[in-house]
């Protein structure tokens, strides 16, 4: 099964873009987006399909604002939207999807770039996040969670860490909880398979970033350990446009 999460930075836009030529040309068994800044209520049927695959999309109570939709054309079942707590939910971050034989969360991680309430905001959901995905594992179930983290995990994860040390998204604290989710079993696909790459998955629209490769590895795949076994693939798509973020991917058997 291949799976693919990418943050299109709204749904309308990647459609334009050609994003349903990618999906036919790529075919992937699920397919995660983040950020679609969509209500399929206010859609036509046209602008809601992807032929051949299901959806389910969770929508942020402010129109056109965050959003994520799970694609699926392998037998998936919904399960729930969020995380059953209020103040994160209605910003629509959160769809959990029984996909047989383990859990996929496809979760748009806020950003905490505007102000300390908000990075406190960002925080305070990802220790939320971390105890919903724990309490399921501890039932015997195994999960998968990708999408948009908005955080650089170590500094081979962006370009220039030195000048970002002191930025949202680079920050000690954030980071801090990217360990904290290793440290209990939880495994980062791409960086267990390819330790030393140096490849992004986000670029700034200004400057000229993505063409310089000046980026940050901002989305990912994690795996709980005890999928390791069944872990055989996990990339970072850089030639795919349409965006400010790239796909990534994953292959389990």
């Amino acid at each position: 099964m291949r799976l693919y999460s990418w943050n299109v930075n709204g749904w309308r836009a990647a459609c334009r873009k050609g994003l349903g030529h990618w999906v036919a040309a790529t075919q992937p068994d699920v397919l995660c987006i983040q950020e679609s800044k969509a209500d399929p209520d206010r859609l036509s049927a046209a602008e809601t399909v992807l032929e051949g695959y299901d959806s389910q999309w969770a929508v942020a109570e402010r129109s056109g604002y965050s959003g994520v939709t799970t694609f699926s054309k392998v037998p998936c079942r919904p399960v729930a939207t969020g995380l059953g707590i209020p103040r994160f939910d209605r910003e629509g971050r959160v769809l959990i999807t029984d996909c047989g034989d383990f859990d996929l969360y496809n979760v748009y991680f806020p950003n905490g770039k505007k102000d300390t309430e908000r990075l406190a905001f960002k925080l305070d959901f990802y220790a939320a996040f971390l105890e919903l995905i724990n309490a399921r594992v501890a039932t015997g179930r195994a999960v998968v969670f990708c999408g948009d983290v908005n955080t650089a995990h170590q500094a081979i994860d962006l370009a220039r860490p030195k000048e970002n040390a002191k930025i949202s998204g680079f920050l000690p604290e954030e980071r801090a909880c990217l360990d904290q989710w290793v440290a209990v079993g939880w495994v980062d696909s791409f960086r267990h398979l390819h330790p030393d790459s140096i490849t992004y998955s986000w670029w700034s629209q200004r400057t000229n970033a993505r063409t310089r490769n000046i980026g940050w590895r901002l989305d990912y795949f994690w795996i709980h350990e005890s999928l390791l076994p069944r872990l055989r693939g996990a990339g970072i798509a850089t030639d795919v446009t349409g965006s400010d973020h790239c796909p990534v991917w994953l292959e389990l058997d």
